[in-house]
């Protein structure tokens, strides 16, 4: 699966606990990326500033859905589950 350009829901719902350009502790769960431009593109892409966790997301259907606001949702569910 490719990732749907513009969905950012990978920018938003999960947390990072690395550091990212413009937010040195990391980046809580429901908290919109600093590097989440307007259009929901990343402005670290393809940049060696772009955290690993983040150039290691593949997008798949059972995490992504078949639309933003499913994406979003999923992975929104999936952190939910990981901090119980």
């Amino acid at each position: 699966m490719e990732c749907r350009l513009g969905c950012g829901a990978c920018c938003i719902a999960p947390s990072i606990s690395s550091a990212i350009p413009g937010m040195p502790d990391g980046k809580p769960a429901g908290v919109r990326c600093v590097q989440l431009d307007d259009a929901n593109l990343c402005l670290l892409f393809g940049s060696p500033l772009r955290p690993a966790v983040c150039s290691g997301f593949r997008a798949m259907d059972d995490v992504c859905g078949s639309s933003n606001g499913q994406a979003l949702a999923l992975l929104s569910e999936w952190e939910r589950l990981t901090l119980d």
